[in-house]
C-alpha cells in the first residue's frame, strides 16, 4: 500500500485482502503504520494458498530496496492506481 504521493511504501500479510484493505482505508487502526503514513492505496499484491510461504515472502518483500519494489509495482501496475478501485461502495468507507 501506498500513499498519496508514492513516497511511502507499507508491506503486510493477511488472510483477507478485501476487508484488511477497508480497515487500512478507514483507519480502523489510528496507531498503526498506514494510518498515520495516511497509506490507503493498494498498488500491489500477491496471492499464496500456504500462509507460511506468504509470511516469508512478506519479510523477503520487507527487505527489498526501494527500487526494487518500486519495478515489482511498475510491472504489475505501471500507472500505480489504486487496485481495489470498485470494491467498496462509499457507505463502506465511512
Amino acid at each position: 500500500m501506498t500513499n498519496k504521493r508514492h513516497n511511502v511504501l507499507y508491506v503486510g500479510v493477511t488472510s483477507d485482502l478485501e476487508t484488511r484493505v477497508l480497515e487500512h482505508k478507514k483507519g480502523v487502526h489510528p496507531e498503526a503504520f498506514t494510518a498515520r503514513y495516511r497509506c490507503h492505496k493498494l498498488v500491489w499484491f500477491q496471492e499464496f494458498d500456504d500462509i507460511e510461504v506468504a509470511i516469508a515472502q512478506e519479510k523477503r518483500v520487507k527487505r527489498w530496496r526501494r527500487d526494487w519494489k518500486n519495478e515489482a509495482i511498475a510491472e504489475l501496475n505501471p500507472e500505480w492506481r489504486d487496485l481495489s478501485e470498485g470494491w467498496y461502495d462509499q457507505k463502506d468507507l465511512e
